[in-house]
């Protein structure tokens, strides 16, 4: 007899009744599980435990975001209407200041909302899109540089030979390999990341959606996930940094052979500016991504990915127009154009 409705069940329908029951609640249970796994809005802290530096930042934000776009856009204009620039070596440039503008437009204005107001939310496709675009950015810069420094390594060693070998296809498809390579990992470890359960955990301790902030929500062991991680970064950052290092060990054997000062100071000018922001983005993003985590680093995590998310992409354009006598003139001869036509 069934103790709640006082009737009787047979046996064999008592049997069927439970076990509709047992296969139920496995997926009942599964199904909440996945909707709590999945939250529609993630909190970004950032410093909210310190509202009185919200005011600054704020201002920081919006002033690097605001360089970062004039000084991007200035090199991309210059080095496309100047044909005096249309050489590899601004080609990559372009690319590079291309890429700086993409990459903080992706995380930026959603920081500038996030400071100025009381509302700390992103929706989960925007903090998708943000991880997705983050990482796929910030592995094609790697790259880049790398490619930047075999052009400088040719220009500089090779130079008889230098219009042969970089030609206009074979730095097309340099560039390409370089984007693509980013994106793809950008879809492997996204694809990853988001697979981890968060049993409905949403405060992310950052500025942004990135991997690490992201990693500390789930709710399962992610040691395999961290590996991962750890493997992507030294492929794209101990491996290119060190093809960077070898290509400027024999620039530098080059540069030294050079009789007059006015070409080593030519020389060493035009690798500066690359060397200053190689050294800027890659010793931020591996302390960082290969630097064993602590409970200590949690805030300066937040500012080191504050200062090769924001910064570094704001100071590219003033590094390579301060120290480069072309890129200078050109511009010049850009402004003297406009105003020409007025």
């Amino acid at each position: 007899m069934d103790s709640w409705s006082g009737k009787t069940i047979r046996p064999d329908r008592r049997r069927k009744h439970l076990q509709g029951s047992a296969e139920q609640r496995p997926e009942a249970l599964m199904k909440s599980q996945v909707n709590e796994s999945v939250p529609q809005e993630f909190i970004l802290l950032g410093f909210s435990d310190r509202p009185w530096l919200e005011p600054p930042l704020f201002v920081v934000f919006l002033v690097s975001y605001i360089l970062t776009i004039f000084g991007n856009l200035t090199i991309i204009l210059v080095s496309q209407l100047d044909p005096k620039l249309h050489t590899p070596m601004y080609f990559f440039l372009s690319n590079l200041s291309l890429l700086d503008l993409c990459y903080t437009t992706s995380t930026v204005p959603q920081m500038l909302v996030n400071t100025c107001s009381g509302r700390k939310g992103i929706s989960y496709g925007g903090c998708v899109a943000q991880l997705f675009m983050f990482l796929a950015l910030g592995s094609t810069e790697c790259l880049l540089l790398a490619v930047m420094s075999f052009d400088r390594f040719v220009a500089i060693c090779r130079p008889l030979r230098y219009s042969v070998i970089m030609h206009r296809r074979l730095c097309l498809q340099l560039a390409a390999a370089s984007w693509l390579a980013g994106f793809g990992n950008s879809v492997w470890l996204s694809t990853l990341t988001l697979q981890l359960p968060l049993c409905g955990r949403r405060e992310v301790d950052h500025f942004f959606c990135e991997v690490p902030a992201l990693l500390k929500l789930s709710c399962v062991d992610t040691t395999a996930n961290e590996a991962e991680l750890f493997f992507v970064s030294v492929l794209f950052h101990l491996i290119p940094l060190t093809l960077i290092l070898i290509s400027y060990a024999f620039i530098a054997q080059a540069v030294l052979r050079i009789r007059s000062a006015e070409g080593r100071r030519k020389a060493f000018g035009t690798c500066g500016s690359h060397l200053i922001v190689v050294s800027l983005f890659y010793g931020t993003a591996i302390s960082m991504y290969l630097q064993p985590p602590s409970p200590a680093s949690k805030d300066r995590g937040k500012m080191v990915s504050l200062f090769y998310g924001i910064i570094a992409p704001m100071l590219n354009p003033l590094i390579y127009t301060l120290r480069n006598k072309e890129v200078k003139e050109a511009f010049k001869r850009l402004v003297a154009r406009v105003l020409a036509k007025k």
